[in-house]
């Protein structure tokens, strides 16, 4: 049986590969130049909040043993595939079609002939399946438990609006997103809150911690991002779309205490689960509505503030962006913002080769929607709307997370990892 394991002292990190003799031999210069490994934090930092589950050592150090892999894959693995690209696959290319690739398509079919990609994807895909797999053994073996907590918490709580005749859009129905097995919607026995825990307490082992210490560093960066270049909005009502669980919400709820926050999402248990969790977190404006997104009826005409969304777009479908567009400036009262946090769209300025990586999600770790969402043109979209084109808003936020979590030294390695690098952009509009 896995005993508890108590957080270390404030401060305490995991041990690097020098410190375990991996680099024992010659310092920094064995590297080849390369910066020394910054690793992880140790997954005993991670906030423990009222739905947390008990986690043993064993599991523990799973998680631990994910979130260094994908560090290592990040920063030691991917920059070989880089060079690959570079010495063998450009050249042999350029030989045999007398050439340059023309698009990132040909990229990526090219590169899945070459062993060091192969290495390099196998690897992460890995990571993600044992991921969830981790995640799925902790809450499963304690999900009596837990569901009777997450029931506590939410039996009658008018904060919890869930519709049980709800249809789910089958570009969520068909989808175990990001090897998430059932995705965000599906329910093992009534009330069960085991999907979102497992999706919660796993986020640290693909991010390595850049999200912060309760997995928030993007609610925590939009909240920043409006207070620094808004400084006059004082958003009465605030809609967050596609809000899962509702980590991101929290700090903007935080950050606007007086005003009512809606978190919709079309899956019932992270909603449960969100509101749960925000109890025990004590920030009780928020309450969470079960929706599709691209038809909210049950909202009134400009009914709100500020509605945004972050990291959902890639998720949903070509054919309902233009629909849940639509339904923001509907929803929108005049003058009110709407905003959208994501990866940065495939452009001109975009090599090529990066776009080539950045597709990995999409065709190896269930994200069918991540290459056609990331090439439209987003300020075409919110015009087809009804948004003005001279309204459009355009920026970029970073995630903010503790540094006693994550030290500033490990924070942004300088090496992109082509998709899960904390760093984003933002396109929006006001109305």
């Amino acid at each position: 049986m896995n005993a508890p394991v108590r957080p270390p002292s404030k401060g305490r990190r995991v041990a690097t590969p020098k410190a375990l003799g991996a680099d024992a031999g010659g310092g920094d210069a064995d590297l080849g130049g390369r910066r020394p490994y910054d690793g992880p934090p140790d997954y005993r930092v991670v906030g423990r909040h009222g739905m947390f589950p008990d986690l043993g050592h064993d599991e523990i150090a799973r998680f631990n043993f994910l979130a260094q892999m994908n560090r290592h894959l990040s920063t030691r693995i991917m920059p070989g595939v880089k060079e690959a690209f570079e010495g063998r696959v450009k050249p042999a290319f350029r030989k045999a079609k007398g050439r340059a690739f023309k698009d990132r398509h040909e990229i990526r079919k090219a590169l899945l002939d070459d062993p060091m990609f192969q290495w390099w994807s196998a690897l992460r895909r890995a990571t993600m399946e044992t991921r969830q797999q981790a995640g799925r053994w902790v809450t499963l073996r304690q999900a009596e438990a837990v569901n009777a907590r997450a029931r506590a918490l939410t039996e009658g709580d008018p904060r919890l609006t869930l519709n049980p005749d709800q249809a789910l859009p089958r570009y969520v129905e068909a989808i175990d997103h990001h090897c998430m097995p059932g995705s965000y919607h599906t329910e093992l026995v009534p009330g069960d809150v085991t999907g979102p825990m497992n999706y919660d307490i796993g986020i640290f082992a693909t991010t390595g911690g850049m999200l912060g210490r309760y997995n928030d560093g993007g609610g925590q960066a939009i909240a920043a991002w409006v207070r620094r270049t808004l400084p006059d909005l004082k958003p009465r009502r605030i809609l967050d779309i596609g809000a899962g669980l509702g980590h991101n919400v929290l700090p903007i709820a935080q950050a606007f205490p007086e005003a009512e926050v809606v978190a919709v999402d079309v899956g019932a248990p992270m909603l449960r689960y969100g509101l749960a969790r925000a109890r025990t977190m004590g920030v009780d404006n928020v309450s969470f509505v079960q929706g599709d997104v691209a038809d909210l009826a049950q909202f009134e005409d400009e009914s709100f503030d500020m509605i945004h969304s972050c990291m959902f777009l890639h998720e949903t479908s070509y054919e309902a962006m233009p629909r849940i567009f639509a339904e923001t400036h509907r929803l929108l009262r005049p003058g009110g913002i709407v905003f959208h946090v994501e990866q940065p769209q495939y452009d001109a300025s975009m090599p090529l080769f990066e776009q080539a990586m950045r597709d990995w999600d999409a065709f190896y770790n269930n994200e069918p929607f991540w290459t056609k969402m990331h090439e439209l043109d987003l300020d075409a979209a919110m015009v087809a709307a009804g948004f003005a084109r001279d309204s459009l808003i355009h920026g970029g936020v970073a995630a903010v997370v503790d540094p006693d979590v994550f030290p500033e030294a490990a924070k942004d390695s300088g090496q992109e990892d082509y998709g899960r690098k904390a760093a984003w952009h933002v396109v929006g509009a006001v109305k």
